[in-house]
């Protein structure tokens, strides 16, 4: 009697109400949440392409800058005597310029005329490019350079026999061998429009320029 006067004393429930499993959002479960949770949007990454700017160096600046190193090149060719002495067939490879080299030789005071108008007239003139500037200015410290071995033959006095005059042969070779390395490439590095640094030379260029 006890049990049925207890389920007589209890309300009966109806579906209306009942309360609701999730009143609240902030408290319904992590799948229930995302479900209903509006769908995230993923920006949409397109590649970035940096343009780089190509600036190619005239032809006519490339130019300039190639006959420059010709100066000390034609101003050098005094020490190789006693290579083309040695190997008369190293003399081949120079014949294509023996018309220029003898056009050269035929002005007067042309080694001088030449270094002051490539000093005075290009590295000086601020009309030129840093480009033309800075390979004349090689080209002039190079030329400077050259007149060392001669002075410290003339002044040394090696004679033509002995350990001096064998100490002459192989720095004169080797001053030779160096101003064709430099000629070339300055040159080759002119012609396609790249700045090209001389051993012992471009960082004093660098400081006149």
């Amino acid at each position: 009697m006890a049990s049925v006067s207890f389920l007589r004393l209890s309300p009966i429930t109806s579906p209306k109400t009942l309360a609701k499993p999730y009143p609240f959002s902030s408290f319904a479960p992590p799948l229930l949440v995302f479900l209903k949770s509006p769908p995230l949007t993923v920006p949409s990454l397109k590649p970035t392409t940096t343009r780089m700017s190509y600036n190619p160096t005239p032809a006519t600046e490339r130019l300039i800058s190639a006959v420059a190193y010709t100066l000390p090149f034609f101003n050098s060719l005094q020490y190789g005597r006693f290579l083309f002495a040695q190997y008369p067939s190293l003399g081949l490879l120079f014949d294509p310029l023996i018309p220029l080299l003898n056009l050269y030789r035929s002005i007067p005071y042309a080694s001088f005329v030449a270094f002051f108008a490539l000093y005075l007239g290009v590295v000086r003139n601020p009309s030129f490019s840093q480009y033309v500037r800075f390979n004349s200015m090689q080209a002039v410290t190079l030329d400077v350079l050259l007149v060392v071995p001669l002075l410290l033959a003339r002044i040394f006095n090696p004679g033509r026999s002995g350990l001096g005059f064998k100490l002459m042969v192989w720095g004169h070779n080797a001053v030779f061998l160096f101003s064709c390395f430099c000629f070339v490439y300055g040159l080759v590095s002119c012609v396609l429009g790249k700045t090209p640094y001389l051993p012992f030379v471009g960082e004093a260029a660098g400081r006149q320029v």
